[in-house]
């Protein structure tokens, strides 16, 4: 059997999914840049257990290099690859376009030709949520229009699950686009809601609010999504979208006041007017994960904001 491939592995969600696939006897290579989207060290420390596995490679490049992926995925005869490195969230996309369409097209066009010139027998790929923009149906199926993001990092997400279909048409490349919604737990990124609320309700400080608090978000605990993925990489469909979320919403009011319980103490609330690109609900159907790969979200919202409480404490 040959090695997994996983780009953005010392990521959040990547890192979760090296660990987990050392721990059942896979090989993994993991690619990252280690950029200064957020600190390289929270990186660093991610893969600081994985680097010690005997079957893990760790290389710091960049996914847009291709003589340097295409020599990888052959020198450690990489059979399957899982896609999750990109440039990531909605506000941050709006301020530098040109950077986010670098980063995730060219990057993703790149890592479609080492799948198709390695001929893998699995090509998944990190999607999100954010592809459903303002869609005024819920919850989100996998066949509902998408056509209108309302975000740079939304355009370039759809248009690589676009992309992902033409290679699958052109060259029979077995490709599963998951769409991950709202991702939370330990090692989540510092600036996303779930750890800068947390962080700044343990700290004293002000909570910034955008809106009312009436948004709502589908909110994943990370195993969930792990679950997902590798069950997604041992059953390669010839090309689906597939959602990956918990099945159910909060809003963003109550997400604070779950906070407050988890943490102990109250949130010091600074209400700001809503942002662009934000959108009012995002909410998974996952018969369709349920059907293909046995998906079923475990972990309630009150449960996997306790787990992410006593990592804040202890992180290590």
């Amino acid at each position: 059997m040959g090695a997994v491939l996983v780009t953005g592995g010392a990521g959040f969600i990547g890192s979760h999914v090296v660990e987990r696939l050392l721990a059942a006897g896979r090989r993994v290579v993991v690619v990252d840049n280690f950029d200064d989207f957020y600190d390289p060290a929270i990186k660093r420390r991610n893969v600081r257990r994985a680097a010690a596995h005997p079957a893990c490679t760790i290389v710091e490049a960049d996914i847009r290099d291709e003589a340097t992926m295409h020599d990888l995925a052959a020198r450690h005869d990489v059979d399957a690859i899982i896609h999750l490195a990109a440039r990531a969230g909605v506000r941050p996309s709006i301020e530098e376009p040109l950077l986010y369409q670098s980063v995730n097209g060219l990057g993703t066009t790149v890592m479609l030709e080492v799948a198709r010139r390695r001929g893998v027998k699995n090509f998944l790929f990190g999607s999100s949520s954010s592809v459903y923009g303002e869609s005024g149906e819920v919850p989100f199926r996998e066949d509902m229009r998408v056509d209108r993001p309302v975000s740079p990092y939304a355009a370039t997400k759809k248009a690589n699950e676009e992309l992902c279909f033409t290679y699958h048409h052109l060259y029979g490349l077995p490709v599963t686009c998951l769409r991950f919604f709202t991702v939370y737990g330990p090692r989540q990124r510092p600036e996303m809601a779930i750890h800068k609320f947390a962080r700044a309700i343990k700290e004293g400080r002000p909570v910034t609010l955008y809106g009312d608090g009436s948004s709502q978000r589908d909110y994943t605990y990370i195993d969930d999504i792990v679950d997902g993925v590798v069950a997604a990489l041992d059953r390669p469909q010839p090309y689906e979208i597939v959602n990956l979320g918990g099945s159910r919403t909060t809003s963003l009011a109550e997400l604070v006041a779950m906070l407050e319980r988890q943490l102990g103490r109250p949130a010091l609330v600074e209400r700001l007017p809503a942002q662009p690109g934000d959108v009012t609900i995002t909410y998974a159907d996952v018969s369709r994960a349920h059907r293909l790969f046995g998906y079923t979200p475990r972990v309630p919202i009150e449960e996997g904001l306790g787990r992410f409480a006593r990592w804040l404490e202890d992180p290590s």
